[in-house]
């Protein structure tokens, strides 16, 4: 199982959730965040006086699923919400040891 942790603009938020559901997410939790990455933020001015925001809005959107789902969702991700920006976001991919649904005690894939 992998858990995926994707990290993108809010706007793009729609076409991430269509994309998961599309290849069947079976749970996702959604955050707002904030954050910078490459870009480090931007300067700004506000009557006379310069300032930097350096921590932007972001949404945080995380799935667990099985290895061929999750390689088959970062595929679609990336196809679809590349725009070539800085800021288009980032997937994050880690390893799941087991899940474990607490209701009934089922475990693994049969858990999500």
């Amino acid at each position: 199982m992998k858990k995926l942790e994707i990290i993108i603009k809010p706007e793009r938020l729609e076409e991430l959730k269509s994309i998961l559901e599309d290849c069947a997410a079976t749970g996702v939790m959604i955050s707002n965040v904030m954050g910078y990455g490459n870009q480090k933020g931007y300067v700004a001015q506000y009557r006379g006086t310069q300032y930097t925001v350096n921590l932007l809005p972001k949404i945080s959107v995380t799935t667990v699923t099985d290895d061929q789902t999750a390689e088959r969702m970062v595929e679609m991700i990336c196809r679809q919400l590349a725009k070539g920006e800085v800021g288009d976001g980032k997937i994050f991919l880690y390893d799941v040891a087991d899940a474990i649904r607490i209701r009934t005690g089922e475990r693994g894939n049969k858990a999500l």
